[in-house]
C-alpha cells in the first residue's frame, strides 16, 4: 500500500480542466504553502514528500518510501503551468510522466484528473492547517475500483 502512496505524492496528478470558475489566469504561487518536507508514518514505514517553492512556471518535488531503513520506492513530481490549466505530473519509479489537468480547486482542496490509460485517474490534494496534508488516490486495477489516503504531517 505505502507503493501505491509513494505513488501518489506519487502519482499525484494528470489532465483535466482547471475549477468549476475555468482557472483562467491561476498562479502556482497558490501551492507556496505546499514547499518543503512531509512525512506520512505507519509502522516501520514513512513516506516523505518534499517541494520545492514555485516559481512562475513549475513546483518541483519528490517523494520517497522509506522501509527498514532503505527506500523501497520513489517517484519524481511537477506542478505545472500549461497556458490556462495546471498540470500535476507524477513520475513513479523514474517512468515516463503521466498528466493530470486540475479540474478543481476549492478551499484548500485541488483536485488532478486524468482520462488515459493509466490505472490511477484521480489525485486529490487537500490542504488542512499549515501542518497537515491529506493526498487520495483514486483509480481502477484489474477491472475494480480502488482508493486510498495519505495523512503526511509537516516535518519541522
Amino acid at each position: 500500500m505505502w507503493q501505491i502512496g509513494a505513488v501518489v505524492g506519487i502519482t499525484l496528478l494528470a489532465c483535466a480542466r482547471v475549477g468549476a470558475q475555468g482557472g483562467q489566469g491561476k498562479d502556482l504561487s497558490e501551492f507556496a504553502w505546499l514547499t518543503g518536507t512531509w512525512e506520512a508514518a505507519d509502522g516501520p514505514s514513512v513516506v516523505e514528500e518534499i517541494w520545492t517553492a514555485p516559481t512562475a512556471n513549475v513546483m518541483i518535488g519528490m517523494s520517497r518510501t522509506v522501509e527498514a531503513g532503505r527506500t523501497a520506492s520513489f517517484e519524481f513530481l511537477r506542478i505545472e503551468k500549461r497556458g490556462a490549466d495546471v498540470v500535476y505530473v507524477p513520475q513513479p519509479g523514474g517512468r515516463p510522466p503521466v498528466a493530470f489537468r486540475m479540474t478543481s480547486d476549492t478551499g484548500g482542496r485541488y483536485v488532478f484528473e486524468q482520462s488515459g490509460d493509466d490505472k490511477v485517474k484521480r489525485i486529490e490534494y487537500r490542504r488542512d492547517g499549515a501542518d497537515s496534508l491529506h493526498a487520495k488516490v483514486e483509480g481502477v486495477e484489474s477491472g475494480k475500483p480502488f482508493q486510498f489516503e495519505i495523512h503526511y504531517r509537516r516535518r519541522k
